[in-house]
Parts: structure tokens; C-alpha cells; sequence
């Protein structure tokens, strides 16, 4: 079986260094924030060129916490799409905001500027763009339509981590950025963790004491806020991972262009990259009409896939209350009924590949005979 993804090669491949790490961390007996996650996040902070880094529990967290610090709240609304995960969506109403979609462009799979600003009304206080899959969103033309209408920019850069857009990399870009280190991650924990990157000092400040009980000295408490705080062992073990960041990346960047290779003329869309991006592959998200089909053949032939996402957030259940109906946003509806994303990471063989395109390319064969 060629598993969609496998951790266990990833971490063997640096496991004397993981387990010191770990060992580091049983030994200080710091095991909630402490000197590994202060440098953990001087370090992501230096790598996303940013000021400022703040590392909490998870990405979901990051996402609450970003949007409680520029000041979200009831009577808000907040503009994101409807093609992403569902913390992107969930944390917005977790403040009392409003989410409003607009929908994702064709080939990068992330937001339109050009549906933004028929969507802004005098209640909109914040744009979320998704870099969704690894695909930096086209940031200039949101950034514009923010700052014509005072707007704060939240980059959701959870499946985007060293990921540029015109040699910027994502989360620097806005006015916060929100990363999660869920174990699949590009930089995965071994467990759940978070971050929240940004230039502004009170921003900095508000987030550490949202993540820590509103508390800069132990029991004095200056405003209400919450324990999301990362473990020790999570910043231990990703600032040894930080290290690997970029070369697994380019490990995937060239995983992804051979795919392009072996699936010519296979009957299905491989990702487009945008012009001056750096796409960093968190998935490699092919399309076709026959998506279900596909995936039952992948299976069969032992190859592991994933559907990133099935329905759009404005069709699911949980989020009828916003009003949305089938038919508002096209583009996600038709996405969502053909995405299939491949097995995509650094320790992926040319050997697996080549059996991956070879299952692809005979299912399609049959089904175009």
C-alpha cells in the first residue's frame, strides 16, 4: 500500500535528533511553554520574516485568537471562502461574527479578489484568504480593497508553511497570519500546535495574554482569555523540524512537477501554480469528472488518496443558519465534486509515483474506452 501520507518515514529519517529533543524536554521537566517554544518561536518568526511569533495549541487556536486580537466580535462580519477546512469558518463564529463567502478562483483553488468588494457592507471588519493546499492567495489586489476600506487581513497560511507569494512568505503578508502544526502539516507537531505570526507589538502582547489566561504574572489576570498554550515537547520537536522545512519542500516541489510529467494527457487537471508563488504542495490536488470512480481504482490499486473537501462550507449542515443556498458560489461546488488529492511528501519514492500514474492512467484508459 502507498500510504496518502507516512509520518513514520519522516520521522525516522531524523529520529536520533527527535528523540534528544524529546529527552530535552523530560529532563527541564518544562512541559507547557518554557525555553523550546520561546525559541521556537524566535525561530518561525525569523523564518516567516516577521517581528513577532506566538505559539499556541493549535491552528484552530490561532485562527480564534488572531481574530479576538484585532478586535472581532458580535455584530461583525468577517469575509472568507467556502473551500477551505472548517476551523477557518468555525473560529469566526466562535467570536460572534458573521462569516460572508465569496468564492475561489478556478485554477488557484483560493480566494477572488474580484467577488471581494460586492461583499463588503458596513458591518465587514476583517478579510480571511485561505492558502489553500499551499497555494499563496493572490494577496495585492486583497490587500487593496483592505486598506480602502479599513479592513484587517487574517492570511489563514495552515497548509502554507514557507510558502511566498512575490517573495514574501505567507502569513507576513496581512496583518496576522495563523498556521497550524497538525502532524500532516508540511511542519507537522507530533500532536496538535499552532502560531500566530505578525509585525504589530500590541498585537503581541494581546496574544499572549489571550493564550495564557489574560496573565503575564501567575494568578493576576488582566483581561478574560484562555489556555492555549504549547507544550513544550510541540516546540521542542518542530524547531528540529524547522530545519528540514525547506528541503522537504523542495522535496515536494519536485515530486509535484513530476507528477505534472507522468499525468500528460492522463485525462485529469494536475495544480496550477500561480505566477510568483512558491506553491509548497501540502497537497497535490488533481481534478476530474470522474472523481469517485478514480478514487475506488486508487484504492484498489493500493494507493492511498483524500477528497480536500467534499462539500463547501455554505452547503454543510452545521452552517444552514448563514442563509447560503446551492448555486452562489460555482466555482467551490464544482471543485468539490472533483478534487482527489494524490499521496504527496518528501520521502515519497519514484518508484511510488510511477505506480500511482500507472493505476491513474489505466483507470483512465478504461474509462475513456
Amino acid at each position: 500500500m502507498i500510504p496518502f501520507i507516512d509520518l513514520k518515514a519522516q520521522y525516522h529519517s531524523i529520529k536520533p535528533e527527535i528523540d534528544a529533543a524529546i529527552s530535552s524536554v523530560l529532563e527541564s521537566s518544562e512541559f507547557i511553554l518554557g525555553k523550546e517554544v520561546a525559541a521556537f518561536e524566535e525561530e518561525f518568526a525569523r523564518y516567516c520574516r516577521v517581528k513577532h511569533a506566538i505559539g499556541v495549541n493549535s491552528g484552530t487556536s490561532a485562527l480564534h485568537l488572531a481574530l479576538l486580537a484585532a478586535g472581532i466580535g458580535s455584530g461583525h462580519e468577517v469575509i472568507t471562502v467556502p473551500f477551505t477546512f472548517v476551523a477557518t469558518v468555525a473560529t469566526i463564529c466562535q467570536v460572534g461574527a458573521r462569516p460572508v463567502f465569496v468564492d475561489i478562483e478556478p485554477e488557484s483553488l483560493t480566494m477572488n479578489p474580484n467577488a471581494l468588494e460586492a461583499a463588503i457592507t458596513d458591518k465587514t471588519k476583517a478579510i480571511v484568504p485561505v492558502h489553500l493546499f499551499g497555494q499563496p492567495a493572490d494577496m495585492d489586489p486583497i490587500l487593496e480593497i483592505a486598506r480602502r476600506f479599513s479592513l484587517v487581513v487574517i492570511e489563514d497560511a495552515a497548509q502554507a508553511h514557507g510558502a511566498e507569494y512575490k517573495q514574501k512568505r505567507v502569513g507576513s503578508i496581512g496583518h496576522l497570519g495563523c498556521f497550524s502544526f497538525y502532524p500532516t502539516k508540511n511542519l507537522g507537531a507530533y500532536g496538535e500546535g499552532g502560531m500566530i505570526v505578525t509585525d504589530n507589538p500590541q498585537y503581541d502582547r494581546m496574544l499572549r495574554l489571550l493564550r495564557n489566561w489574560g496573565s503575564e504574572r501567575r494568578y493576576f489576570h488582566d483581561i478574560k482569555a484562555f489556555n492555549y498554550r504549547m507544550e513544550g515537547l510541540q516546540g521542542a520537536i518542530l524547531r528540529v523540524k524547522l530545519k528540514y522545512l525547506d528541503a522537504w519542500i523542495e522535496a515536494r516541489r519536485r515530486h509535484a512537477q513530476r507528477y505534472n510529467d507522468l499525468l500528460v494527457d492522463a485525462g485529469v487537471q494536475t495544480p496550477q501554480e500561480s505566477t510568483d508563488t512558491r506553491h509548497v504542495y501540502h497537497a497535490y490536488a488533481i481534478r476530474t469528472a470522474g472523481r469517485d470512480e478514480l478514487q475506488t481504482a486508487l484504492h484498489k490499486g493500493q494507493v492511498g488518496t483524500a477528497i480536500h473537501y467534499p462539500l463547501g462550507l455554505h452547503m454543510q449542515p452545521a452552517y444552514s443558519d448563514l442563509g447560503y443556498r446551492e448555486g452562489q458560489f460555482p466555482v467551490t461546488e464544482s471543485i468539490a465534486k472533483q478534487i482527489l488529492s494524490l499521496p504527496i511528501y518528501a520521502e515519497l519514492t519514484p518508484l511510488q509515483q510511477d505506480t500511482v500514474a500507472s493505476v491513474l492512467r489505466a483507470h483512465q484508459c478504461n474509462v475513456r474506452q
